[in-house]
C-alpha cells in the first residue's frame, strides 16, 4: 500500500498515513509504527511499551497521541545519548551487564517446574506432618565404598523395624540412628510443614501414608528412612506472651516444686486482677521479653518446643490466659495476643517463590532447565574420550592444577571433540584448560570422581552461557527489559547532564533566566502583621498601648518570663491569603469593610481566644503582589529553568532527528481494543 497520499512536517515529525484506513485484521505488529533517525520501533514493541506503562486503560485516539509525544521525546533523547557515545563507556556497560545479569535470572531455570514446586510448597504448608526417623550419616562427596557401606547400614536398620522391632529402640539401639537427638527422642522429629526439612526429606515424608515407612532417602546429611505417625491440618501463626519460671533440672523434685509454687502464684495474681504484663516483668526468668510484657514474636508448627505450642495454640480468643503447664525449659503461663490463620496462595505466592529459589528445590529447577537446553541443542557427550580422560586422570591428578602435566593424555586425542551442543564443539583440550584453571575439592576422592564432577560443571557452565546469550533472541519481553534498562539509564545521564544538574550549577544562566521571567515568581498580596496573644485584657490593654508609642514589646515579654512565661507570645512576618489564620482574619476583615488600613495610629483587631486570653493582630500594611528574589523563590525558579531547557533541548533533538509516525498503523491499536 503507499503512504504517502498526505505527508506534513511539524516540529522535524512526519506524520504518515495512507489512503485507506488500513484494518486491524491487515496488521500484523511487525510494522514499523515510528522511526526516530534510523532507530525504529515495531507496532508489537511500542504496543508492550505502551501496556506496560498504561495498565487497565481504554486505548484512544486521543491517549495515543498523548503517549507518542512522551515516547518521541524519549526515543530522542536516547538517540542522542548514543550519538554522543555514552553507551559505549565503560561506567555504562558494567552498570548494564549488572543489571541484566539480575534480569536473566528467571530465564535461566525451569520455570514451569519453578511454578508447579511453588504450588507444591503452598499445598504442603495446609498440612503438617508429625514423623520420626533414623539416619546413617555419610558426606555428600564420599567414596562409593563408603557410600555402600552407608547403604548397607541404614537397609539393616530399616529391616529391623519392617520386621517389628520398635522404632525408638531401633532409633537409640548401638549403630542405630546417627542423629545425635535421638537418644533422647527416639529420633522422633515432633510436626513440621513444607520448608522445615531439606526438599527430599520433605518429599518422603509428605509422600508417606500415615503408619508407613519410607523409602530410604538421600539428603546432604546422609541415608534416612522415616515413620509417619500423623498428619493434621495447618494450626496458622500464633503470637503469644508469656511468663516462665525456669527449671533448671526437673529430674530434681525439690526445684520442681519450688518452681510450681512460684507460677501457681503467679497464676493466682493473674486471676485476681493483676496485669499480665507487670507480673512479667516481675517473675518471669525470660529476660529477653520480661521487659516487653513476654510478649514473643509470632510463630508457627516447629518454631517452639511441643508443650508450649500445643498450650498457646488451644487458646481461642485473644486475651486468652492458659492454666500453668510444664516445658523442658521450666513453667510457663501463656496468653493469647493475635492469631493468623493460612495464608490465601495470591498473598504468599511471590515470598514463596522466593523461597523455593533459595530452597535445595532450586537443585530440582537447575537440573530440569539444564536437561531441557541438552535436548534443545542436541546435547552429546563422547565417551570414548571419557573414558581416555578416565584412563589419564587415574595415573596423575596433576591435569587438575593450573600449569598441568597432560602427558597422560595423547596428542592425538587434544583436538577431539569431548562434547557438543548445537553449533558449539568442546575439545579434549578446551577441558584440560577448564580444569586446571578451578580449584578441585575433596582430593583425596578417586580421580574419575573428580573428573565427573569437573565435566558435570564444564558442561553446566557452557550451556547456560550459551543460553544467556541467546536471550534476547529467544525471549521478546527480555529483549525489551534489556532495551528498557538501557534507555533507562542513558536517559538518566543524558538528562541529568543537560537539564538537571545544569540548571543547579548554571549560576548566571539561573539568574538571567530569573530576571527575564520575573512574572512567573510572584508573591501574592500580603499583609505585614504582628500578633500578639496576652494572657489578660489588663496586659492586652498595655500591649497595643505600648506598640502605639512604638515601645520595646520585646523586653516588656522578656521581663515578665520569670513569673508569667506566657503573658506574652509574639509573631510577626508577612503572609499571603492562606497561610496564617490571623493573616485570614484580616483578610476577611478588609474585604468585607469592618476594619481599613490606617496611614496614621497603628490600628489594631482584638480577638478574644477563650478564659481571659486576648488576641492583638497589629496591620501594619498590605503589601500588593511583588517579584520574589532569587533566593525566595529558588526552589521554583530551578523547576522552571529545567523545564525551560529540556524544551529547547527536545526543540534542538527534533531539528537535528528526523521523526516519522505512521498514524494508521498507531490507530490500529485503538481498533484492536474495539
Amino acid at each position: 500500500m503507499k503512504l504517502f497520499l498526505r505527508i506534513f512536517t511539524l516540529f522535524g515529525i512526519i506524520l504518515v498515513s495512507g489512503g485507506a484506513e488500513i484494518s486491524a485484521q491487515n496488521i500484523t505488529g511487525d510494522e514499523n509504527v515510528i522511526t526516530v533517525g534510523e532507530e525504529s520501533v515495531s507496532l508489537n514493541d511500542f504496543k508492550h511499551i505502551y501496556g506496560k506503562n498504561n495498565r487497565d486503560s481504554v486505548i484512544t485516539r486521543e491517549a495515543l497521541d498523548e503517549y507518542m509525544d512522551l515516547f518521541i521525546k524519549f526515543k530522542l533523547k536516547v538517540l542522542e545519548a548514543e550519538h554522543l557515545g555514552m553507551d559505549t563507556v565503560a561506567e555504562f556497560t558494567k552498570e548494564l551487564a549488572g543489571y541484566r545479569d539480575q534480569l536473566a535470572r528467571p530465564y535461566l531455570v525451569d520455570m514451569d517446574l519453578l511454578d508447579e514446586l511453588v504450588q507444591e510448597a503452598y499445598d504442603r504448608q495446609q498440612e503438617e506432618i508429625h514423623a520420626r526417623h533414623i539416619l546413617v550419616s555419610i558426606k555428600p562427596d564420599a567414596l562409593p565404598v563408603d557410600t555402600m557401606r552407608a547403604w548397607r547400614r541404614i537397609s539393616k536398620l530399616k529391616a529391623r523395624v519392617a520386621a517389628g522391632e520398635d522404632f525408638t529402640d531401633v532409633a537409640k539401639s548401638k549403630g542405630g540412628s546417627d542423629d545425635p537427638s535421638a537418644v533422647d527422642n527416639g529420633g522422633d522429629l515432633g510436626w513440621f510443614t513444607a520448608f522445615q526439612m531439606v526438599y527430599s526429606f520433605e518429599d518422603a515424608a509428605y509422600n508417606t501414608s500415615v503408619g508407613e515407612m519410607s523409602d530410604i532417602v538421600r539428603t546432604r546429611f546422609g541415608y534416612h528412612f522415616l515413620q509417619v505417625n500423623g498428619r493434621r491440618a495447618a494450626r496458622g501463626e500464633v503470637q503469644v506472651a508469656h511468663i516462665m519460671v525456669r527449671v533448671p533440672d526437673a529430674t530434681k523434685k525439690p526445684m520442681l516444686m519450688n518452681a510450681k509454687a512460684t507460677i501457681d502464684a503467679v497464676s493466682e495474681f493473674i486471676n485476681s486482677g493483676e496485669s499480665f504484663e507487670s507480673l512479667a516483668l516481675k517473675y518471669s526468668d525470660d529476660a529477653t521479653t520480661a521487659s516487653k510484657g513476654g510478649v514473643l514474636p509470632w510463630f508457627g508448627t516447629g518454631k517452639m518446643v511441643e508443650e508450649f505450642e500445643n498450650a498457646s495454640f488451644a487458646l481461642e480468643n485473644d486475651g486468652d490466659i492458659s492454666e500453668p503447664f510444664l516445658s523442658s525449659y521450666g513453667w510457663h503461663i501463656v496468653k493469647r495476643i493475635g492469631f493468623k490463620g493460612p495464608s490465601k496462595f495470591e498473598d504468599v505466592k511471590r515470598q514463596l517463590k522466593k523461597k523455593v529459589s533459595r530452597d535445595s528445590r532450586a537443585d530440582v529447577t537447575r537440573s530440569s532447565f539444564l536437561n531441557n537446553l541438552k535436548d534443545e541443542y542436541n546435547f552429546t557427550m563422547d565417551s570414548r574420550r571419557v573414558s581416555n580422560l578416565e584412563t589419564a586422570v587415574s595415573r596423575t591428578d596433576s591435569v587438575f592444577f593450573k600449569g598441568h602435566n597432560i602427558e597422560y593424555v595423547k596428542k592425538s586425542e587434544l583436538g577431539r571433540a569431548l562434547f557438543s551442543f548445537d553449533e558449539n564443539v568442546i575439545t579434549v583440550m578446551d577441558f584440560l584448560d577448564f580444569a586446571g584453571n578451578q580449584k578441585p575439592r575433596g582430593l583425596d576422592r578417586p580421580s574419575k570422581m573428580i573428573l565427573k564432577a569437573m565435566l558435570h560443571n564444564m558442561v553446566e557452565e557452557r550451556l547456560l552461557a550459551y543460553e544467556d546469550e541467546r536471550l534476547e533472541k529467544k525471549h521478546n519481553d527480555f529483549r525489551l527489559l534489556i532495551e528498557e534498562y538501557h534507555d533507562g539509564i542513558l536517559l538518566f545521564e543524558l538528562t541529568d547532564t543537560k537539564v538537571w544538574s545544569r540548571a543547579v550549577k548554571d549560576t548566571s544562566g539561573l539568574e538571567e533566566y530569573h530576571t527575564r521571567n520575573a512574572e512567573l515568581f510572584m508573591w501574592p498580596e500580603r499583609v505585614d502583621i504582628a500578633v500578639y496573644t496576652c494572657e489578660d485584657a489588663k496586659l492586652a490593654k498595655k500591649v497595643q498601648k505600648g506598640v502605639k508609642k512604638n515601645k520595646d514589646i520585646e523586653g516588656m515579654r522578656r521581663e515578665l518570663i520569670a513569673e508569667r512565661p506566657l503573658a506574652i507570645r509574639i509573631e510577626s512576618a508577612l503572609y499571603p491569603e492562606g497561610t496564617n489564620n490571623w493573616a485570614d482574619t484580616v483578610f476577611a476583615a478588609l474585604k468585607d469593610g469592618s476594619f481599613k488600613i490606617s496611614e496614621k495610629a497603628p490600628r489594631f483587631i482584638s480577638i478574644p481566644v477563650g478564659g481571659e486570653s486576648i488576641v492583638l493582630i497589629d496591620v501594619r500594611e498590605l503589601i500588593p503582589p511583588t517579584a520574589k528574589s532569587l533566593e525566595e523563590a529558588r526552589g521554583q525558579v530551578i523547576a522552571s529553568y529545567q523545564d525551560h531547557l529540556e524544551k529547547e533541548w527536545i526543540m534542538a533533538l527534533r531539528r537535528k532527528y528526523q521523526v516519522e509516525i505512521n498514524t494508521e498503523v498507531l490507530y490500529s491499536l485503538s481498533r484492536l481494543e474495539d
